[in-house]
């Protein structure tokens, strides 16, 4: 590395600590959650994403409408759709989000949102970043919430993933110094912190969880997951009824496919890259991650999605119609759950419990030996007729 080269990468690091520290002041500025209960109209965006997710996410819509067929009909629920996230259209425009499809997003209250491609190094495409992660950053959706329930092992998990900090703060944005050295960083803010901490000690106030899992890596990470760490135990220390708990990411892991222990973890609270693995571990117990939905939570906006990826794989084999659409409905019912409907909330997750677990009249395999997308959304609006 000689001195030029250096300089360049210090002067990259300072723009990037700039940039920290605006947001920083701009997340701390805004105080107060929507209420859903004083708008005249909800706006649901429909945006389909690329691969499968154009396919999943309207069989999703489908469903939607007609759990809300009386507010879409009154006009208090209003459905827009978004076109524009799939990848050769980001590539054109060399944006994770294209201008006009951010615009689109942020005329909406709440977003359902098909999976999108990332570029990765090595596939031929530019390095464009994420347009989850674009969407949770200009959006500030601090919250990606998880749940995973398999009732018959006494596992009732609930996830809190902080969205917008640690290891995927400016992941597009790391410094290849001089082709021998690259570094990446990880942000960490104390209102990033102390934000995702307290809803996630609400939520386990509210919803009778004793238990709140903070997940990290302090020993080895000790100035960002020292601060998370810390921060998260000064929040629990506000809620005397719910035990505290730390673990190491590492052994969290293990102990998630460790029968007797696993049943002890109630809520987990933990910084963005190990809540993206450990989710996924956490649904595949489930039964895999097309069974898991996933909200994204600001004060202002928020998303709700699929956990799993584009599949551009099952397009390329003309076998997209098979495409298992049960993380999107189980993203559904988190939406719902989110814009007050709670009683359409629990009735759709019923019939989602018999469709995919008690009953399970069609089974989905990915492939023509399974149901359809479409038969399947059928089934489960059947199921809530009957209920």
């Amino acid at each position: 590395m000689n001195e030029e080269q250096m300089k360049q990468a210090v002067a990259r690091f300072e723009t990037l600590l700039k940039e920290q520290n605006e947001r920083n002041e701009r997340i701390k500025a805004e105080k107060e959650f929507k209420d859903f209960r004083k708008l005249d109209k909800i706006v649901i965006g429909v945006c389909g994403g690329d691969g499968i997710g154009p396919i999943i996410c309207h069989e999703a819509e489908r469903v939607l409408r007609f759990v809300l067929k009386d507010e879409v009909a009154s006009g208090r629920v209003e459905f827009r759709e978004i076109d524009g996230l799939t990848i050769e259209n980001r590539v054109r425009c060399m944006k994770p989000i294209p201008d006009d499809v951010m615009a689109e997003l942020k005329a909406c209250d709440v977003i359902l949102k098909g999976p999108t491609t990332t570029p990765q190094a090595g596939d031929g495409l530019p390095n464009i970043e994420s347009a989850n992660v674009a969407m949770r950053k200009a959006l500030d959706l601090f919250a990606n919430v998880r749940p995973v329930k398999i009732p018959e092992e006494g596992i009732d998990w609930t996830f809190f993933r902080e969205n917008t900090e640690g290891a995927y703060a400016v992941g597009s944005k790391g410094v290849d110094v001089d082709g021998e050295l690259a570094v990446d960083f990880v942000v960490t803010t104390t209102e990033g912190t102390q934000r995702i901490a307290r809803l996630a000690y609400e939520y386990a106030k509210n919803n009778h969880k004793d238990r709140v899992s903070i997940i990290t890596k302090a020993n080895i990470i000790k100035t960002t997951d020292g601060k998370f760490l810390n921060l998260c135990k000064e929040i629990g220390a506000e809620y005397p009824d719910i035990t505290t708990d730390e673990w190491y990411i590492d052994i969290t892991t293990a102990k998630l496919v460790d029968p007797k222990r696993r049943k002890d973890f109630k809520v987990f609270v933990l910084p963005n890259l190990y809540g993206d693995i450990i989710t996924d571990e956490a649904a595949e117990l489930q039964g895999g991650v097309g069974t898991a939905g996933s909200a994204n939570i600001g004060k202002r906006y928020a998303m709700f999605e699929a956990i799993h990826g584009s599949a551009p794989r099952m397009i390329q084999e003309g076998r997209g119609q098979y495409a298992d659409p049960c993380s999107m409905l189980r993203a559904s019912v988190m939406l719902l759950s989110h814009i007050g409907k709670q009683a359409e909330a629990d009735k759709l997750e019923k019939a989602l419990d018999i469709c995919m677990i008690t009953e399970k009249k069609l089974t989905i395999t990915g492939r023509e030996n399974g149901c359809t997308c479409s038969e399947f959304g059928d089934y489960v609006m059947e199921t809530l007729q009957a209920l």
